[in-house]
């Protein structure tokens, strides 16, 4: 009670100025807002608010947080040759404290730039404009962690969320107001910028070090990058489903990501059309990359011939298709809104995302460009849609005038 009291003595001293909407969101983040509907007039009540549904999202992004912790000191050990390969989601040499400090030395600081650049960005916003300070930032804090390499150096992620936060969503006016996705415009910027960084062609090792000219590290493909290069692929599909692989902090474990796509399903955050629509889209262009393969259309010597020929499932276990599909194509502010342009939409960006993935050999995933091509042309979905229904109805009309 004394922290909570003393919060509300500074948001009373400070009402009116310019410093409190920063009093107010440390108060709201902190508590639950304790202002209530007084007028009269009709008001939709329900128990939820922007709060609960960020905390929603980050609810089922946790286990992906964890897993990647896990995985990330498991890959460091597995490529120095120290550990064998665990077999199955609960083997013995993943779920161990050895990895999950390497990961919580690694991963912990994305978070804390994550948060803390984003923050402070939406901090002085809110007090240069005199609003509220907006919660849709806790989502994004923890997307960005999740979608970037573990070895991305903390001051090219601080440049890129300062991008993607003021860019991407506050010159439109902040949450509710942007066009595109602001975790994946922070990507995009990483992509564009530093390339290098983002290619995901290496394993990475913690703590590698020079010696002799040569850095103490271990080169090797991506899953989707052996595919590109035709080069034979080293795991099989139980470690592509469970997450026993090289990638990005949280996209590599599909079943925890089916699990927090369940979640967000029935706590009714996320769209089940999307989703599924996603998945159908993806599946589609797979099969008709297989059916060009198998048609002899195209030789095992051409550099787009190893995406095409994996069978149209897999691609759903490889790369990031079904970590976009669940936890950003879903975005509530950047997706369709109708439910026939959701399905639209959603099957676009699993057909776009496959083929720019197989005609993309120098980096061998599109889900981000897919969705963030398909934020743009959201809106214009939804048009179509609502103006085709209203021509349904004025037919209806015209009929029984008649």
């Amino acid at each position: 009670m004394g922290l909570k009291s003393n919060l509300h003595k500074l948001k009373e001293k400070y009402k009116g100025t310019k410093m409190a909407p920063a009093f107010n969101a440390i108060h709201t983040f902190l508590y639950l807002p304790n202002e209530t509907t007084h007028s009269g007039g009709t008001h939709i009540k329900a128990a939820d608010d922007l709060k609960r549904t960020m905390n929603t999202v980050i609810m089922a992004m946790v286990p992906c947080l964890i897993f990647g912790m896990f995985n990330a000191g498991y890959q460091h050990y597995l490529a120095l040759g120290t550990i064998e390969a665990s077999h199955g989601f609960l083997g013995e040499t993943f779920w161990t404290w050895d990895n999950l400090v390497i990961g919580l030395w690694k991963v912990l600081p994305l978070l804390a730039v994550s948060y803390g650049v984003g923050l402070l960005i939406e901090f002085i916003f809110a007090v240069i404009k005199g609003h509220e300070v907006e919660e849709g930032y806790l989502v994004t804090g923890m997307l960005v962690p999740l979608i970037v390499p573990i070895d991305l150096p903390l001051w090219m992620l601080a440049v890129a969320v300062a991008f993607g936060v003021v860019i991407g969503k506050e010159v439109f006016g902040g949450t509710g107001m942007n066009i595109l996705n602001p975790a994946l415009t922070i990507r995009a910027f990483l992509f564009f910028a530093y390339p290098t960084w983002m290619s995901g062609d290496k394993v990475w090792v913690h703590g590698a070090v020079e010696r002799a000219g040569t850095a103490d590290a271990i080169s090797g493909e991506t899953i989707l990058g052996s595919y590109a290069q035709n080069q034979e692929v080293l795991y099989n599909y139980a470690d592509m489903f469970f997450g026993l692989i090289p990638g990005s902090v949280g996209e590599t474990s599909k079943l925890l990501i089916i699990f927090g796509a369940l979640f967000l399903i029935f706590t009714k955050v996320g769209s089940w059309r999307i989703i599924l629509s996603t998945v159908i889209g993806a599946l589609a262009m797979g099969l008709i990359f297989n059916g060009v393969v198998d048609a002899g259309l195209i030789t095992a010597s051409s550099k787009f011939y190893g995406l095409m020929d994996v069978p149209f499932w897999q691609h759903l276990i490889i790369g990031s298709i079904l970590f976009g599909a669940v936890y950003m194509a879903t975005d509530p502010v950047t997706a369709a809104q109708t439910n026939k342009g959701k399905w639209i939409y959603g099957f676009l960006i699993g057909f776009i995302s496959i083929m720019i993935r197989v005609f993309n050999p120098a980096y061998p995933e599109g889900v981000f460009l897919a969705i963030l091509l398909m934020n743009v042309f959201a809106p214009t979905i939804d048009h179509y849609v609502v103006q085709g229904n209203v021509k349904k109805r004025l037919k209806r009309v015209k009929v029984k005038t008649v």
